[in-house]
């Protein structure tokens, strides 16, 4: 997800990106341990915008707060470099869930965008259901890598990655727990920040990962990224939509 820098904000980054040798990333997260084929940039001009999750050749999800008009949204696939690798398709089409309310209310920040081809990656499996508290998960971006945007304005190029957990819905607040998933880690001062948004949080191993969650805003009342919880929408508790727009 992407802390907010108020408190339950979303974590689509706000402003251009470019690459950055500051430390850590993700906000306590290292480099991609392994290539994600299903790993998706979603850029404007060039410029990384939000994280998505390729989950068949040609359709994309992601956080519905990450997209607008698709005109100019383009995606690269499969590769831990945001600026080359891996294949890149044009956003054709969008479909943002119709219970999500511009931030207004919990839920339903969730949405599909389809690319103009089939890309030769290989999607990710969504997960049969998310898990209970105390489930080993992953989350994966390219976002900002400290509380201050000011202090790290420009995004890592290489791929973050940050092993994370499910904890109690009571750990979040302004919280759906039937449509979301409460985040921690066990690591410091951790968790997704700006940018991040829409990417996806992972359950399993290396080349059995499972999708879970899509990054949603941060958890708790403290406007840091990294203070505490964070929120993803659980993307397995929207399956049945998701097949019904884009087949099962």
């Amino acid at each position: 997800m992407v802390g907010g820098l108020l408190a339950g904000a979303a974590l689509a980054l706000p402003g251009s990106v470019a690459s950055a040798d500051t430390e850590p990333f993700i906000i306590g997260g290292h480099d991609a341990t392994e290539n994600y084929s299903f790993m998706v940039s979603l850029q404007q001009g060039g410029q990384h915008h939000c994280g998505g999750s390729l989950i068949r050749p040609d359709w994309v999800v992601t956080a519905a707060h990450c997209v607008g008009a698709p005109d100019g949204l383009t995606a690269r696939i499969g590769s831990t470099d945001r600026t080359t690798g891996g294949s890149e398709a044009k956003v054709v089409e969008s479909i943002v869930h119709p219970d999500y309310q511009n931030g207004a209310d919990p839920g339903g920040d969730i949405a599909l965008l389809k690319l103009d081809h089939a890309v030769e990656q290989k999607p990710i499996a969504i997960a049969p259901g998310s898990g209970e508290a105390g489930t080993a998960s992953r989350i994966l971006g390219w976002g900002m890598t400290c509380d201050d945007q000011q202090q790290c304005p420009e995004a890592p190029v290489t791929l973050q990655e940050l092993d994370t957990k499910l904890v109690d819905d009571a750990q979040c607040t302004d919280f759906d727990g039937n449509t979301e998933l409460c985040t921690d880690s066990d690591t410091p001062d951790a968790m997704g920040c700006f940018g991040d948004s829409g990417g996806p949080q992972v359950v399993g191993r290396p080349g059995e990962w499972q999708l879970i969650g899509a990054t949603s805003r941060d958890g708790d009342g403290n406007p840091k990224c990294s203070s505490g919880t964070g929120i993803w929408t659980d993307v397995t508790a929207y399956a049945d939509w998701i097949n019904q727009q884009i087949g099962g």
